[in-house]
């Protein structure tokens, strides 16, 4: 018996929404589970698998507004069946309204639920015929509704963004993280460019799209990739997959050749291994909580041949009493909710809360006073998070700045003016919005920058750059 497509799919939504898996893990497991199906098979899994959850929230509205049980009261089979097929109706055209809506119904009868055959095909099928005329929340009179159904926003989400970038910088933020995000591939920093040229000409003779990235010379942008490990040069060590964002943090701090690097979280290992290329005669120290995220990082170090990189398991919360002033950068890219990413992790959205992004900033001042004192003096600490939140960004600046003693550094000329043109172009926006619930010194403003992805093609992503010149540091 073939494979159903379509049940893999049901599967690993029913996984998700179980929460027993991040779903960037689950989908490349479950692809790997099934590496011998045809290239469009694991294609449509893949698409439909990651984009019934990015349309979560708007396939519920829609699916509420035609069905007479609300979308919270079906069973979960039945939920999951109904949340992917309506995503197939309105967004894969190739696939016709006739098959979606029988292939539903058979797979509802194969699974036990052949009593709700009738339920199944009515709604979907007045899902298809209402296609050109779905019901969105009216924009002037519910805007946060509005524009959480239309970008599939948690409502909470909108209105952060809202209040601190103000309406229009909110909504390219929303468009941005739902628009196609391909592999970002980083080449080795002694890869010539003939030689990535002519590995970036293989992945083309193999149909994928690949272009460079206008923001640093070694980042390529790569679509249509079936998988990492069969990219031309992944398993050789010639390159790795790191955003553009993670590169530029890296850029920032500046390393030099002889430097002595300790990535405080470390996994799975982009930072590090770009450090270790950097600090061709110096070395780096990649720690990070668990011996599975050690495993990550090792084993990336071994495929990338980076033979100047120690990985070890460390606490980050704790202090290593031996390290005190011997670093001469320290990349502390900490634990955040990772508003930035929700792109490439579409079912963040669905698992944060309010109420967690404090206990997030708790964790991360405490993993910053606790690591702060590996840089020597006139050392480089380069503070990074992957979210989009002031609270965990600006918020934090202020904190090492002012509490902790560190220099704010200017990042002008330090990362390419292309990027730091796109903080100006957000400060152009961004009228309307609070920013920060406390403004940052021009000193604090030059030396951080957000991405935001819209406005950048990048995730979005938080750097910030400070040089100890203290010798006394707040280790408490």
């Amino acid at each position: 018996m073939g494979v159903n497509a379509r049940e893999i799919v049901l599967d690993m939504l029913l996984a998700l929404e179980r929460e027993e898996d991040y779903s960037h893990r689950l989908i490349k497991a479950v692809l790997d589970k099934y590496d011998y199906l045809e290239a469009r098979e694991k294609a449509f899994i893949k698409r439909v698998t990651e984009g019934t959850l990015e349309r979560g929230l708007e396939l519920d509205h829609y699916l509420n507004h035609f069905s007479s049980l609300p979308v919270g009261k079906m069973r979960p089979l039945i939920r999951c069946l109904m949340r992917m097929s309506a995503y197939q109706l309105l967004y894969m055209d190739a696939v016709p309204d006739s098959a979606v809506c029988d292939e539903a119904c058979k797979l509802a009868a194969k699974r036990g639920f052949g009593r709700l055959k009738g339920f199944v095909n009515g709604v979907l099928r007045t899902v298809s015929r209402n296609k050109g005329n779905l019901p969105l929340p009216d924009e002037g009179k519910e805007p946060v509704l509005h524009d959480s159904v239309r970008y599939s926003m948690p409502e909470w989400l909108v209105e952060l963004w809202r209040r601190e970038y103000g309406q229009d910088v909110a909504r390219t933020i929303l468009r941005g993280l739902m628009a196609i995000r391909p592999v970002s591939l980083r080449f080795r920093l002694d890869t010539s460019e003939e030689e990535r040229e002519r590995l970036c000409g293989m992945m083309r003779e193999q149909g994928m799209r690949v272009e460079r990235s206008p923001y640093l010379p070694y980042i390529y942008l790569v679509e249509h990739a079936e998988g990492t490990e069969a990219l031309p040069g992944f398993r050789e060590g010639m390159c790795t997959i790191q955003d553009v964002s993670s590169a530029l943090a890296v850029e920032a701090a500046g390393i030099g050749r002889s430097d002595f690097v300790i990535d405080v979280c470390a996994a799975p290992g982009g930072k590090s291994l770009l450090a270790s290329e950097k600090a061709v005669r110096g070395r780096v120290l990649a720690r990070d909580l668990s011996g599975e995220k050690l495993e990550r990082i090792e084993e990336n170090v071994s495929r990338m041949k980076a033979g100047n990189v120690e990985a070890q398991v460390f606490d980050a919360t704790s202090t290593d009493e031996a390290l005190l002033g011997k670093a001469d950068v320290v990349l502390l890219d900490v634990p955040c909710s990772g508003l930035g990413v929700m792109g490439k992790k579409r079912d963040i959205k669905y698992r944060i809360r309010p109420e967690d992004l404090e206990g997030l900033q708790a964790l991360q001042r405490q993993i910053v006073k606790a690591s702060t004192g590996y840089v020597k003096p006139g050392g480089t600490l380069l503070y990074s998070t992957c979210t989009i939140h002031s609270g965990e960004n600006q918020d934090m600046v202020r904190f090492i700045a002012r509490e902790l003693g560190f220099r704010p550094v200017s990042l002008e000329g330090a990362l390419p003016g292309e990027v730091l043109a796109g903080r100006r172009r957000m400060a152009e926006l961004a009228e309307g919005g609070t920013g920060p619930s406390a403004p940052l010194t021009e000193a604090e403003e030059a030396a951080c920058i957000q991405l935001l992805p819209g406005i950048l093609e990048a995730d979005g992503f938080f750097i910030a750059k400070f040089c100890r010149e203290r010798t006394e540091i707040n280790e408490e």
